[in-house]
Formats: C-alpha cells, sequence, structure tokens
C-alpha cells in the first residue's frame, strides 16, 4: 500500500525556539501528500506544564503535576462535517497564539520538570491517526533593575563561635563576610571579603567559600526531594590559634544558571547561596555562615547605561543542567 503523508512537521515561525511570557507562539503545520487523501480533522493543542516524580516505574514514589498551558484547537475540519479531501501536494496550517504572561521558565532536573510543547494530529476516516509534536522553550527573565535596591548594595554576615571547653581549646572565633551585593546574572563574579579571628587555642584547618544551588520538588504540599550541587569554591589552609585571616574581593565565579525560584512554579524552587565554612582542626563541627543571593537574566545598569531592548537574548538557556550529563555517561 503506497504511503500517502510524506511529511507530517510542526513549524515555528521563531527558528531558536526561545519565546518569552507575553510573546506570540506562531508557525505552521506542514503536510506533504502524495495522493488525494480524506481526513476527518487536524487537531493542534499546545502544552505548558510542571511536572514532579519521585523515583520511576513500579518504584515510583511521589508524583504532582501542574499545567501552565492547555489550549486546543482545530486547524482542519469540524464536528460533525464529516471528511474533507486533501489533494496532492504540500498544505500548510497556521496557528498562533499569544503566551500567558508569568510562565516559569523551561527547566530540567533530576526529579522534576518544567516543559513546553506542542502536539498534532491527523485523523482519516479509517481511524488511523498520524501524530507530531514539538518542544518550545520559554525563559521568564528576572531583570535585577526591577527588583529591590537593597540587592544592588553590599551586605555582610558575622558570627562569633566558641571552641573547646575550658583551657582545652578553648576561646572564639569570629568571622565578618561581605558580599558586594546580592544579586547576579551568570558570567559574573561575586567578590567576597571576610575577616576571621582566631581567638581560641584550636588551630582552624582550613577555611573555605562555596557558590551552591538547591533545587526542592514539592508533591502534594510537602517536599518530596531535595538536591544540592557546588558550583564553585575558593579556600585558604591552616589558621592557628590567635592568629586572623583576611580575604580582600576573592572572586566566585558564576556559571550559566537558571535563574532563582523558577518564578510561577509551585512545585519546583531553585536557590542559590554562598557559604564560608571554618573546618576546626579539632573533631568539632564545621561553622557556617550562609549568605542568600538572588540570581538573575539581566544586569544591574549604571545610570550611564542605555536602557536595554525590551526583549533581549539571553547568553544561557535555563535548562543547562551539567551533571545529567554527567550521569547519563555513567
Amino acid at each position: 500500500m503506497p504511503r500517502k503523508l510524506l511529511k507530517f512537521l510542526i513549524v515555528f515561525d521563531n527558528t531558536s525556539l526561545l519565546y518569552f511570557p507575553g510573546q506570540f507562539l506562531s508557525g505552521k503545520v506542514l503536510m506533504e501528500l502524495q495522493d488525494d487523501t480524506p481526513v476527518l480533522g487536524l487537531h493542534f493543542h499546545v502544552i505548558g506544564e510542571g511536572v514532579v516524580r519521585v523515583g520511576s516505574g513500579r518504584h515510583e514514589r511521589l508524583f504532582d503535576k501542574e499545567n501552565y498551558i492547555d489550549f486546543r484547537m482545530r486547524l482542519l475540519g469540524e464536528p460533525g462535517h464529516g471528511t474533507s479531501i486533501l489533494s496532492p501536494g504540500i498544505h500548510s496550517f497556521p496557528f498562533k497564539l499569544g503566551l500567558p504572561m508569568g510562565l516559569p521558565s523551561t527547566f530540567l532536573g533530576t526529579h522534576g520538570w518544567v516543559q513546553y510543547y506542542c502536539k498534532a494530529a491527523l485523523r482519516e476516516p479509517n481511524g488511523l491517526t498520524h501524530k507530531n509534536q514539538q518542544v518550545f522553550i520559554v525563559m521568564n527573565p528576572i531583570d535585577l533593575n526591577l527588583e529591590p535596591p537593597v540587592l544592588a548594595q553590599e551586605f555582610e554576615l558575622s558570627v562569633e563561635h566558641k571552641l573547646g571547653v575550658g583551657c582545652v581549646g578553648g576561646g572564639t572565633v569570629s568571622c565578618r563576610v561581605a558580599l558586594d551585593r546580592g544579586a547576579y546574572v551568570p558570567g559574573q563574579s561575586i567578590a567576597l571579603s571576610a575577616l576571621v579571628d582566631n581567638r581560641s587555642r584550636t588551630a582552624i584547618r582550613s577555611t573555605r567559600a562555596a557558590l551552591t544551588e538547591t533545587i526542592q520538588y514539592v508533591a502534594h504540599g510537602k517536599v518530596a526531594a531535595r538536591e544540592s550541587r557546588e558550583l564553585a569554591r575558593l579556600a585558604r589552609g591552616k589558621l592557628r590559634a590567635g592568629e586572623a585571616q583576611r580575604w580582600r574581593g576573592e572572586l566566585l565565579y558564576v556559571p550559566p544558571l537558571p535563574p532563582t525560584n523558577l518564578r510561577g512554579c509551585h512545585l519546583i524552587s531553585v536557590q542559590y547561596d554562598v557559604f564560608f565554612i571554618i573546618e576546626p582542626k579539632s573533631l568539632e563541627k564545621e561553622v557556617k555562615l550562609q549568605l542568600p543571593i538572588l540570581l538573575g537574566t539581566y544586569p544591574f545598569r549604571d545610570e550611564a547605561d542605555e536602557p536595554r531592548p525590551p526583549t533581549h537574548y539571553p547568553t544561557t538557556l535555563p535548562v543547562f543542567r551539567p551533571w545529567l550529563a554527567d550521569k547519563q555517561a555513567d
């Protein structure tokens, strides 16, 4: 039996496949036919969803889902109107849809994702249905210039911690850590300053600073899973009893990462922190200072800077998850 349907494609007008909330998603469904073909209808479905899934298959433990877009339309045919005959050749069926404001960015994680895609289905009277789908990417940018102005200022955190008991290593270690500001974009560096004063009788094995990412997955209102990853690190060596150590504008590089918090998604949250960690030489626990930061898409502007265009193509996409590729390679 000859093959009647030679091509069946979804083609977007925007070849980069990257869209912003509020923009129009437009394109066409293309099909190429070899012979006259009776069809009942051409159905088109646009889907945006967030999914959390912990475990898989028979061992799936938790599952939750929320919808952001669920738009259906017929590009060909009407209910109860019978069949249409399409002639041989190429046929094009355009579509156009305004994307809602507030959509969360596309995201791919170990236990969940935010995904957007279109599905097309061509139904024939004999019961045969041809299907195809195409993914597109949504970027909901965070413009740091629209965030609270305090994020553009330096902020600091300090702690005084007691080490040892009495005359056995007794004393305190004090630490003050400062970041040049509270928000960044990928490609920038975090300038970190610190003063560690070891007034105890115990040596400090090491001090270090780390940029971390924590992803939290929620299912049915409860935390279903959490994953954390260290993204960048700086370290210093031993600090003897009675000595002090000063860090002056040390730089932590911010790699390509999705924005903080996946705004608009209630199942997955993304948090970035800078931790400053003091590791005593004794068996005592580490001393940790946590400084949360906001990661955006558009950087702070000086007053002299020209305004950016209304839509700017980001240099990084929100789907970048480097450790997923590492796992697949194992």
